[in-house]
């Protein structure tokens, strides 16, 4: 059954995208890496069944595809899974595009930082694209933070500025 859907692809189906992102794996590899000692999992953590279950929308979405076979190591023959042309167009894009807030610094933008990593690919882009897009709504959040009649500062406002502000440096870090 295909699975009908709005553009885009879950978190956990990115992640499993991008293991397959440095080349041919089988299921149960990647469900290796997508558990919380994997190098994916310890930003995103899928359980073996959601793994199969994210393999297999995208084999539906022909983002990935089989690729051959190699012998199980205790029951049958595995099955190598690589990227489509579609499926590895689709990950570099998303791992271009920056993140839309700063609550997704912790998720989205680290699993990107991560995957790309592992596959090679430079976060310089990404990083100075967050940067940028950050900076667009620094004023924003500035405006937040002025007291209220009372004098209070909103805590969310404030935790808003802050983790903000924290991301920046971080992400400063990083270049």
């Amino acid at each position: 059954m295909v699975r009908l859907r709005q553009p885009g692809l879950l978190l956990g189906e990115w992640a499993c995208l991008g293991a397959l992102g440095a080349g041919k794996l089988h299921g149960f590899a990647i469900a290796k890496r997508m558990a919380i000692e994997g190098d994916i999992g310890r930003v995103w953590t899928l359980s073996r069944p959601l793994t199969y279950r994210a393999l297999s929308t995208l084999t539906d979405m022909a983002l990935i595809r089989p690729a051959g076979e190699e012998p199980g190591t205790a029951g049958p023959n595995r099955t190598l899974l690589v990227l489509t042309p579609k499926g590895r167009a689709s990950l570099r894009g998303w791992l271009r595009s920056p993140v839309d807030h700063p609550r997704e610094v912790r998720t989205d933008l680290l699993l990107k930082i991560v995957i790309a990593d592992s596959m090679g690919v430079s976060r310089e882009q990404l990083i100075e694209r967050q940067l940028a897009a950050f900076e667009s709504h620094r004023g924003i959040r500035l405006a937040e933070m002025i007291p209220g009649p009372d004098g209070v500062i909103d805590p969310v406002a404030q935790w808003r500025f802050e983790f903000a502000e924290a991301a920046v440096r971080f992400l400063k870090s990083l270049a």
